[in-house]
């Protein structure tokens, strides 16, 4: 039976990004689509709103957040910080496992999502993307066989419409740097740009006496993403309640 899906956002980018990969998975179905009370595509066909069918049935976005996560058996989850610790409460009293790829969470915000994990499943990632957590590993590793006589810096570039900066992957790179090198995590310069419609593009800069190396993971598309959210939903309906991140995922599908 396909995992129904309860999509979160479901109008946004990323939101429309996941619906279509899911559609176009047998492992997947749309189970509710949901967005803001107040959102202009509220009550509408949501075939229209992806300009594709959605399956034999009609599909309605929701602002009925608690009506659309019963409906589904896993959320996925690419809102605000505020958004979605609203919808990990609903979640938890549901008994629902969740994805979460918002990014511009808080220490406090983070705190939260760690005290609903001892009821269910949440994997969280700033980067669903399976480049950019591959990324992360090769990061501590040269940071670790290059040592402090090595600078690092991370410099990253998105879309000029993206809210947070830097980003939680960039901030993600800075940790692991950081912890390589047994420094803290302010130690480690990362540096923001936003312009245009770049999806993603996360750069770690080591550099030595007579030689320099670039890590680079460049996104091409929000598909990228999604797909990796998918991943994510797919693990999240089969594991006992905890918090997990993509290296979770990714290991377990290896």
């Amino acid at each position: 039976m396909a995992i129904k899906l309860a999509i979160a956002g479901c109008c946004g980018r990323m939101g429309q990004t996941i619906a279509r990969c899911a559609l176009e998975d047998a492992v997947f179905a749309l189970g509710a689509v949901f967005e803001a009370p107040g959102h202009a595509a509220i009550t509408s066909d949501y075939a229209t709103v992806l300009g594709r069918p959605v399956g034999g049935s009609l599909l309605r976005v929701s602002d009925d957040a608690r009506k659309a996560i019963s409906q589904g058996d896993v959320v996925i989850e690419f809102t605000t910080p505020e958004a979605t610790l609203t919808h990990v409460e609903l979640a938890r009293e549901l008994r629902k496992p969740i994805v979460i790829g918002t990014t511009g969470l808080s220490t406090a915000h983070v705190d939260t999502l760690k005290t609903a994990a001892r009821s269910i499943p949440i994997v969280l990632s700033p980067n669903m993307s399976v480049g950019a957590n591959v990324l992360c590993e090769l990061v501590q590793l040269a940071a670790q066989r290059l040592g402090l006589s090595y600078d690092v810096e991370v410099v990253e570039a998105h879309h000029h419409q993206k809210k947070d900066a830097p980003s939680g992957t960039a901030k993600r790179l800075a940790e692991v740097l950081a912890a390589a090198r047994k420094q803290p995590a302010t130690s480690v310069p990362v540096h923001a740009v936003r312009a245009g419609d770049i999806v993603g593009d996360h750069t770690v800069i080591l550099a030595g006496p007579a030689e320099r190396l670039e890590l680079t993971h460049r996104a091409h598309s929000r598909e990228v993403f999604a797909r990796g959210a998918l991943k994510a939903a797919q693990f999240a309906v089969r594991q006992s309640p905890g918090l997990y991140d993509m290296s979770h995922v990714l290991n377990a599908s290896s």
